[in-house]
C-alpha cells in the first residue's frame, strides 16, 4: 500500500512514516517545512534503512497534490499538515482556517480528481470543547474553546457532509488527546520552532538549558493540584493507531470515528515531575495566568478503538518522558538546519 502523508515531516508524522515502514506501508511525504526540517528525512532513513519519496509542497497546492497522488499511484492519505498551536490561533484564526479548512478542501478536491477514495484525518480531542465530564466517548456533543479547535471541528463537520454526498469513501477520523515522547532511538523528537506551544517541548528545553522557566498557565482549575489535566499518549502508540485504522477501516466504505489517548489524565505538575524523575534534572517553573481557550481536564474514553481497530496504547508515562530526555539531550538544539 501506498499513501500519502501530509505533514510528513513533522512530529507525528515522521513518526508514523517509520512505524508505516515497519507495518509493510510505503509512505510519500508531501509537506512544505513550515514547523519541520529537512533533516528529518534523513533521520528516518537512518533509523529505517529506507529512502523515502518527498514532495516539497503546501496542501492548499491543488494542482501539485493532484500530480503527486496519480505520479505516485497513491492508495490512501493520512492528512496531517495543519497549523497547531492554541494561542496562536487566538492571535490568527484566518491563518488557522486558511490553512486548516481550506487546506484539507483542496486536499480532497485532488484527491477527488485522482481517484484516491480513503482518507485517515488527523483531528483532535479540541473538538469535544469544554467537557461535562470525563472520560470522553465518541459520542460527545462537540464544540470548540478556540478557533485551532474549531478548524479541526469544521474539518470534521466538511469530511461529514462529503461522505454522506460521497459514501463509497472511507474517511476517518482520529481525535488524538495529547502526543508527547520520541522514537526510542532517540534521532526524532519533537522540534518546534520558536517558543513550544505543547508542554513536553517546554519542558525537556528547560531541562536540557535551551530555556530558563516554564510557565505553568494557570494553578486555580478545579483539579487535584490545581493544574490542567490531560491524556498524555506516546507518539509512537499515536504512530500505530493510524496504522490500525489503515489496516482495519481504511478500504471499509464509511465515516469512522476513534479516540486515540490512554484513558488516563495527568497534571502539568505531575508531567514535570515524572520528567525531572527522568532526566534528574530539575525543572523550574512559574505560574502566569491561564492561557485562553484552555480547559480543566480532558481524557480519554479509548475502548472502541480497542474494539474495532484492535489498539490500545502500550507505553507508559516514564517511556514517555524516558525517550522525550533521550531525543532532547541528544539533540539540545533540536534538527540541525540543513
Amino acid at each position: 500500500m501506498k499513501v500519502l502523508v501530509t505533514g510528513g515531516m513533522g512530529y507525528i508524522g515522521s513518526h508514523t512514516c517509520i512505524q508505516m515502514l515497519g507495518a509493510g506501508i510505503t509512505p510519500v511525504i508531501f509537506d512544505n517545512l513550515y514547523n519541520s526540517k529537512q533533516a528529518v528525512l534523513q533521520r528516518i532513513e537512518k533509523v529505517t534503512g529506507h529512502r523515502l519519496d518527498f514532495v516539497k509542497g503546501d496542501i492548499r497546492d491543488k494542482a501539485l497534490l493532484t500530480k503527486t497522488l496519480k505520479t505516485h499511484a497513491i492508495d490512501a492519505v493520512i492528512h496531517f499538515a495543519g497549523l497547531k498551536a492554541v494561542g496562536e490561533s487566538v492571535e490568527k484564526p484566518l491563518e488557522y482556517y486558511d490553512n486548516n479548512v481550506n487546506g484539507t478542501l483542496v486536499l480532497v478536491a485532488a484527491m477527488q480528481e485522482a481517484g484516491v477514495k480513503s482518507l485517515v484525518f488527523s483531528s483532535s480531542a479540541t473538538v469535544y470543547g469544554d467537557p461535562a465530564s470525563v472520560p470522553i466517548t465518541e459520542d460527545f456533543p462537540t464544540s470548540a474553546t478556540n478557533p485551532y479547535g474549531r478548524s479541526k471541528l469544521m474539518v470534521e463537520e466538511c469530511l461529514t457532509d462529503f461522505h454522506h454526498a460521497n459514501p463509497d469513501w472511507s474517511i476517518t477520523l482520529l481525535r488524538y488527546f495529547n502526543p508527547v515522547g520520541s522514537h526510542p532511538s532517540g534521532e526524532l523528537g519533537e522540534d518546534p520552532q520558536g517558543i513550544p506551544n505543547n508542554l513536553m517541548p517546554f519542558v525537556s528545553q528547560v531541562a536540557v538549558g535551551r530555556r530558563d522557566c516554564l510557565s505553568v498557565f494557570g494553578n486555580d482549575y478545579p483539579t487535584p493540584d490545581g493544574t490542567g489535566v490531560r491524556d498524555y499518549i506516546h507518539v509512537v502508540d499515536l504512530a500505530d493507531g493510524h496504522i490500525a485504522a489503515l489496516e482495519n477501516v481504511g478500504a471499509k466504505m464509511g465515516l469512522h470515528i476513534y479516540n486515540l489517548g490512554t484513558g488516563n489524565g495527568s497534571s502539568v505538575l505531575e508531567m514535570v515531575k515524572a520528567f525531572e524523575a527522568a532526566s534528574g534534572k530539575q525543572v523550574p517553573y512559574q505560574v502566569v495566568a491561564r492561557r485562553a481557550g484552555d480547559i480543566a481536564e480532558c481524557w480519554a474514553d479509548p475502548s472502541k478503538a480497542m474494539q474495532e481497530l484492535g489498539w490500545k496504547a502500550l507505553r507508559s508515562l516514564d517511556d514517555m518522558t524516558t525517550d522525550t530526555w533521550r531525543w532532547q539531550s541528544n539533540n539540545p538544539q533540536g534538527y540541525p538546519d540543513i
